[in-house]
């Protein structure tokens, strides 16, 4: 017995001793956390999507804490209440949050085009990227497998006769489909963008129609008419910029001008 006291007592000595020496450290080496922290990450939305630029919510939120210059505004799901919260705490001016809304740059549904083989393997877009570019013809365009719709926290898109569609009254503009496509196909798009170019197949016009009846030619008729010049053709495709495509003196003219149909209105 007194073996058995003798072995338990010097291990009963060494945990307190580390004990003590653990509380004594957690006080001197304590990592002090701005009072305004939990206050401002329980104004954030909690989506963890990345579109403000930091790594979460979280992230954010100590960059909100930390740095005096990080704007607080940059919370596009949270919108603009969520910008006036975090302006009151951080006690700064309010800046305007834009709406911004996912847009699938593709048309190619299976009324336009083909696909050129069966894929059978893991169900989603980037596996089936890996197997010569898709199953599609147009190896540009949206595959449909759903991998864009199955990161939506908010169930906005949906596969629709073979392609991604997104609900503009659903989307919050977090930007996680933009990530998920591996076609990168999706971009999010301000509320005051009037229209959209519907393809990204950067073959050549003559190409481009043979596989799919939605393709862009790349005519140049949008950029020659475009009052702005937000309409460029760049790889055979046209890309529109969003910074010039506001208040348009013709709106439209681009959509009806388009030989193929290749642009479409937007309607945020």
């Amino acid at each position: 017995m007194e073996q058995i006291i003798a072995a338990v007592i010097p291990v009963v000595i060494i945990g307190v001793i580390c004990a003590a020496v653990l509380v004594i450290a957690s006080k001197l080496m304590a990592v002090k956390e701005d009072e305004r922290f939990p206050k401002i990450r329980e104004c954030l939305p909690g989506a963890n999507c990345g579109a403000c630029g930091f790594a979460g919510c979280d992230g954010y939120a100590k960059a909100l804490c930390g740095q005096k210059d990080t704007p607080a505004n940059l919370c596009v799901p949270g919108g603009k209440d969520t910008a006036l919260q975090l302006s009151e705490i951080l006690g700064i001016e309010c800046k305007d949050v834009e709406k911004l809304t996912a847009f699938v740059h593709c048309s190619g549904d299976c009324h336009k085009t083909e696909d050129k083989s069966e894929y059978r393997g893991l169900y989603g877009c980037k596996a089936a990227k890996l197997v010569f570019g898709g199953q599609k013809t147009c190896s540009f365009g949206c595959m449909g497998l759903g991998d864009c719709a199955s990161v939506c926290p908010q169930g906005a898109i949906c596969i629709t006769e073979g392609i991604a569609r997104v609900n503009p009254r659903l989307c919050i503009g977090c930007g996680l489909c933009t990530k998920a496509c591996p076609n990168h196909l999706i971009t999010l798009l301000p509320e005051h963008q009037a229209a959209a170019v519907c393809c990204n197949n950067k073959e050549k016009g003559a190409q481009t129609r043979k596989i799919c009846a939605a393709g862009c030619i790349g005519c140049k008729k949008c950029e020659r008419t475009c009052p702005l010049g937000a309409v460029k053709v760049i790889d055979n495709v046209a890309v529109i910029d969003s910074s010039l495509c506001k208040d348009c003196p013709d709106p439209g003219i681009c959509v009806k001008g388009c030989p193929v149909k290749a642009i479409t209105e937007l309607m945020f």
